[in-house]
């Protein structure tokens, strides 16, 4: 039995719908909508009800194949049949309502696209425009949906968050009590910081060995003043003992 819960951010923002093409065992484009009230899928073992979740958990940007019962992340896609051969590319995208400005998008409705390819490549869009999963993650820190959020609890989840450590079950608590956020903007902050200290340790080096060459070349400049200057004087005595010849020579 496999059991998915969805626990909304709001009583507004909700799952709405789920495009699936070509992510495991969904070869045809399947949509999925999420009407008001309990939405149930039910069916015999093995007929790809686990994958709806497994769908879910990929397109919010989960990472980890074994997340989504897979040895690397090319098993996402369809690996064909006796009957049908396989797709080059496997998609997924996910709809949810905004109508209270939960997520911080100007959108009453958000739609995340990802799709991988069997070459390795992969994208992610919001609204069908592309962007980074970091701009996935952030979108839906603290709101409960995410690829780690306690929005979706599969079988065995329940028994893992009762049995986890201490600091595994801290992770949930930071998700649920809204937390997460703002330790991600200081992570990030640090991060920032880190890099500003190590520009300013370049620049420093850059301004040791500029000093150094300063000298140099000031050292270089001098004697090439000197020799400027030696030379218009050697002009000079040229120039007076050739007018002195000329001289002597009437």
């Amino acid at each position: 039995m496999w059991v998915a819960s969805f626990d909304y951010y709001s009583d507004f923002m909700k799952l709405r719908s789920l495009k699936v093409h070509g992510f495991k065992s969904f070869a045809d484009a399947t949509k999925i909508e999420f009407h008001d009230g309990i939405t149930a899928i039910v069916g015999p073992n093995g007929c790809g009800k686990s994958n709806i979740g497994d769908a879910i958990r990929w397109v919010l940007g989960e990472q980890r194949p074994t997340a989504i019962r897979g040895a690397k992340m090319e098993e996402a896609i369809f690996q064909g049949t006796v009957g049908r051969r396989p797709v080059n590319r496997g998609s997924v995208s996910l709809t949810v309502s905004n109508e209270d400005g939960a997520l911080p998008v100007p959108f009453a409705e958000v739609e995340i696209g990802r799709q991988v390819f069997r070459d390795g490549g992969s994208e992610y869009s919001l609204n069908r425009t592309t962007c980074r999963l970091k701009d996935v993650v952030d979108l839906f820190l603290d709101s409960g949906v995410g690829a780690r959020g306690y929005s979706i609890i599969e079988q065995g989840r329940v028994g893992f968050v009762v049995n986890a450590r201490p600091e595994e079950r801290r992770v949930l608590i930071d998700e649920v009590a809204g937390i997460n956020r703002f330790k991600a903007q200081r992570a990030e902050a640090e991060r920032r910081m880190e890099r500003t200290r190590e520009n300013l340790l370049r620049v420093s080096d850059l301004l040791g060995e500029m000093g150094r060459q300063r000298k140099g070349l000031a050292s270089q400049a001098r004697k090439a003043e000197r020799f400027l200057a030696l030379r218009r004087s050697w002009k000079g005595s040229s120039l007076r003992a050739l007018a002195g010849l000329a001289l002597l020579e009437r």
